[in-house]
């Protein structure tokens, strides 16, 4: 998913902020460990307006070693008989941007974000489990998600947004809730609030998803119908949340768990996130991948 408009990022668009020793930007190394994990096909999820942009830095490079797809999330792609409140600006959330590769879908696929970099043992865990471990029937909803350490994903530039998990005795997902403004406040303790203005302390080995999902094309039909289901209770919202209010995926699968039609099994993974969530943020991540090409993790020219 690369169609964020990055608004807490500054100038330019932050998927395609260069971080690697070559000029490479974080999609690359999750390319990278995607390919190497055993996925064999790019589904690029960008905004209309950047894709020349996004073409020119990633996506023709791409193209040459990976079968490679585009679909745009748009502001007015909506079920039918639905229309874009007044002056509403803001994309409609992560949700949706996976509701629009409908059309290119037909088999078991990965999630996740453009601008956050996950670590090779992310992507080989979630393509085993989708391979070894999913049933073969697409309309049962037994999804995996890749379960990261809250206090390796920090950002010591600003708070962060993540879903913090619960997990029951067998490794599923219980639950999934949506936390805002974590960060390490200056007595040491994390802390985030629910977006109503209640704050919490939070735990440094919490649980949070990073948006890295293993699903089958089955949700695809399952979040058109829910994408309808919220669309129609924005009628009954404020103004000012019409215009702000987000679909957003993990809030979809909470739902499926609370309704048993989904099951979710958490792999843990001892990989340290990095993003870009705040400009400050890219001299931190260039500093990381560079010590990675010194160990010999990546090569200096990735794709070289």
């Amino acid at each position: 998913m690369a169609a964020g408009i990055g608004s807490r990022y500054g100038a330019g668009i932050k998927q395609l902020a260069k971080v690697g020793p070559s000029g490479e930007i974080i999609i690359d190394y999750s390319i990278h460990d995607a390919l190497a994990a055993g996925f064999n096909k790019i589904i690029f999820i960008i905004r209309k307006d950047i894709e020349d942009e996004f073409k020119e830095v990633i996506g023709n490079r791409i193209s040459k070693i990976a079968n490679v797809q585009y679909v745009f999330q748009d502001l007015c792609d909506l079920p039918e008989g639905f229309s874009v409140p007044e002056g509403r600006t803001k994309p409609w959330g992560t949700a949706q941007a996976i509701w629009t590769i409908r059309d290119v879908i037909d088999c078991p696929f990965a999630v996740i974000n453009a601008d956050d970099f996950y670590g090779a043992g992310s992507f080989k865990t979630v393509h085993d489990y989708l391979v070894n471990e999913m049933s073969d029937d697409k309309d049962t909803m037994d999804f995996c998600m890749a379960g990261y350490i809250l206090g390796n994903t920090l950002s010591a530039k600003g708070t962060v947004a993540r879903g913090v998990c619960e997990q029951d005795g067998t490794g599923h997902l219980v639950s999934v809730t949506e936390t805002y403004h974590i960060g390490r406040q200056n007595d040491g303790v994390i802390r985030g609030d629910d977006g109503n203005g209640h704050v919490e302390e939070l735990p440094e080995d919490a649980l949070v998803s990073m948006n890295m999902w293993g699903l089958k094309e089955g949700i695809i039909d399952v979040l058109g119908d829910r994408f309808k289901s919220f669309l129609s209770q924005l009628g009954n919202m404020p103004h000012e949340k019409r215009l702000t209010a987000e679909y957003l995926l993990p809030f979809v699968i909470d739902d499926l768990i609370h309704e048993k039609r989904a099951s979710v099994k958490v792999l843990p993974v001892k990989d340290k996130w990095y993003g870009v969530t705040y400009h400050e943020d890219r001299e931190y991540i260039v500093k990381a991948i560079a010590d990675m090409v010194s160990k010999g993790i990546y090569k200096e020219k990735l794709f070289g």
